[in-house]
């Protein structure tokens, strides 16, 4: 079995990283070239970091901010935010991305997906979904850092992003977001069996048994955290041991 990795998020606004609940209520976080250094000692697997206004902003995403963080940590690094082009790609891995991620700019056009897994590999490709449960029961894809509902349901662009040349889906359940109540079982796992791609969970992690449950209940490939890696209520090492001792292979 491959091994579960363990995904900090550093979400950036004006060169800080914040943290909010449910895409609202932002708050200071640190410096993002210490927190990044800091995870990378601790043992995390990856690291993301999503400039989380560059869409709504209509700007690039802050490659300077990039190039010094990459210099600090020596593990895969993704990154996400204002990316709309081939050459915006280019710039992001030249500055030291291993991988990119695109939301927005791939809703509005998908063919992006395939010329970046083109130019770049589908390795390279995170499409990020922002999903909310509504009333009706069904998942929904919002875009616009979570501004704006879509009419697409999340497993059908899961499915068409898959064949458009995406590598992996960091799904992000806007319900749970900073709620620490858990992640999005359900979702999660409907993913997970029904796509070829590995799948990150995101959104609601709070203890070290949501990260056991993530795993085992919804077979997620990853699990994607925020504000309890950055304040220091779950430290990396001590999660990987509980996993462990869990049986949920994870590389220590």
């Amino acid at each position: 079995m491959l091994a579960k990795r363990i995904i900090p998020c550093l979400d950036i606004k004006e060169g800080r990283t914040v943290k909010g609940t449910n895409f609202i209520n932002l708050r200071d976080a640190g410096d993002p070239v210490e927190l990044a250094a800091n995870y990378a000692l601790q043992g995390a697997d990856e690291l993301v970091f999503l400039d989380i206004t560059a869409t709504v902003e209509k700007r690039k995403t802050l490659a300077e901010l990039v190039k010094r963080v990459a210099h600090t940590i020596n593990i895969p690094f993704t990154v996400g935010g204002g990316i709309k082009t081939v050459e915006d790609v280019s710039v992001l891995l030249g500055s030291g991305a291993d991988k990119i991620s695109i939301n927005t700019a791939a809703y509005n056009n998908p063919q992006i997906i395939t010329d970046i897994a083109n130019a770049a590999g589908s390795q390279c490709v995170v499409l990020a979904i922002d999903t909310r449960q509504e009333e009706d029961g069904e998942w929904y894809v919002y875009i616009n850092g979570g501004r704006t509902k879509t009419d697409t349901k999340c497993m059908d662009w899961a499915r068409r992003a898959t064949e458009l040349g995406a590598g992996e889906i960091l799904l992000t359940s806007m319900n749970h977001d900073g709620t620490k109540a858990g992640f999005a079982i359900e979702i999660t796992r409907q993913l997970s069996d029904a796509l070829p791609i590995p799948v990150i969970a995101s959104g609601g992690g709070g203890t070290a048994e949501h990260f056991r449950d993530i795993f085992l209940k919804a077979n997620a490939d990853a699990a994607l955290a925020a504000s309890v890696f950055h304040f220091g209520e779950i430290q990396i090492p001590v999660l990987k041991s509980y996993l462990a001792s869990n049986n949920i292979s994870v590389r220590q």
